[in-house]
């Protein structure tokens, strides 16, 4: 693996990523790759990178698993923000960061993203035609949460909310960060918050299991208000046509990653190859990085990616053993 950084001329700000190579990797050759997007509150050291990235790369692709702007080790102030747009543009950068290396094949690249960041990968490839293929690993519109249960479902209280704290930081007053998660599990159980996603969440980043500095599980609040009117399914119907996998669990939550997924898998029928992996016994979380369930994603994954980027047939057969 290695460490990078990079800065994009339309950014004032550098963008941190960590490229997962293939075994026996050969600078002289070149590799499909796929991009990895992080989840909402996560960051490039977790299952985007961690679990998938270096999944896919011992399956023979180069994947780049970067931080978003504002998040991470990426620069970008105010700290914390969450915006769909950038989110979104960050996919780009990146890939104009790929294609100027000599070993990625411009022609040959892919984009996954988990949870959020599966929202933010397949909103990307609706107008991002250097995608060739993209998978939403239990995606995540984050629009249609942050209107309904992340606003109380009252997405104009919260708007208005947002428009009063956005003026009081304007004016010199304390930034407001919000914690998105409890803080332990135990917290967690005190405070009665037991519902699948939000327990897991907290199960996954706030112990050794996924706890990891940079996934900071913090949003600035004042910042957020576009996420509100964002819709990461909009016009999927005519857009999306590249090859699309969507993978979810059937183990609902109410962070809704399987609605969202079903959604965009009825949505895109314009898509060449679209594909939908759902795994009966598991939830959201539990895709984030238990083997079982990965294995049963990989075992999909890389077949498809092999054959919408191409790769090396000997790492995809290696894939059978996930």
């Amino acid at each position: 693996m290695e460490t990078v950084t990079f800065q994009n001329p339309d950014m004032a700000w550098e963008i941190a990523a960590n490229i997962h190579l293939p075994p026996q990797f050969d600078a002289e050759n070149t590799y499909p790759t796929v991009v990895s997007i992080h989840p909402f509150g996560s960051c490039k050291e977790q299952s985007s990178g961690s679990v998938y990235g270096k999944a896919l790369a011992e399956a023979g692709f180069v994947v780049i698993a970067y931080d978003a702007s504002f998040q991470g080790e990426s620069g970008g102030m105010p700290r914390w923000v969450e915006s769909p747009s950038q989110r979104v543009e960050d996919v780009s950068h990146v890939i104009d960061y790929a294609v100027t290396l000599p070993y990625v094949d411009a022609e040959r690249i892919g984009v996954i993203g988990v949870c959020g960041g599966g929202g933010y990968a397949l909103n990307a490839a609706l107008t991002e035609k250097r995608i060739k293929a993209v998978v939403g690993i239990t995606p995540v519109n984050l629009g249609r949460l942050f209107r309904e249960g992340f606003s109380g479902f009252d997405p104009v209280g919260t708007l208005t909310a947002m428009a009063a704290q956005r003026t009081a930081e304007a004016r010199g007053g304390e930034l407001q960060v919000n914690e998105l998660l409890p803080l332990s599990l135990d917290m967690a159980k005190e405070n009665g918050l037991t519902e699948r996603d939000v327990f897991e969440a907290t199960d996954y980043y706030k112990t050794p299991r996924g706890q990891q500095p940079g996934g900071a599980t913090r949003m600035l609040f004042s910042h957020a208000q576009k996420t509100l009117s964002w819709d990461a399914f909009a016009f999927s119907e005519t857009l999306m046509t590249q090859p699309m996998m969507v993978v979810v669990g059937q183990k609902a939550g109410a962070f809704g990653a399987y609605r969202d997924g079903m959604e965009i898998y009825g949505r895109a029928h314009a898509s060449v190859d679209r594909q939908l992996v759902e795994l009966p016994d598991w939830s959201h979380y539990d895709i984030y990085d238990k083997d079982e369930p990965v294995g049963l994603a990989l075992k999909r994954m890389v077949p498809f990616f092999s054959e919408h980027l191409g790769g090396d047939n000997a790492y995809v057969q290696a894939a059978a053993g996930w």
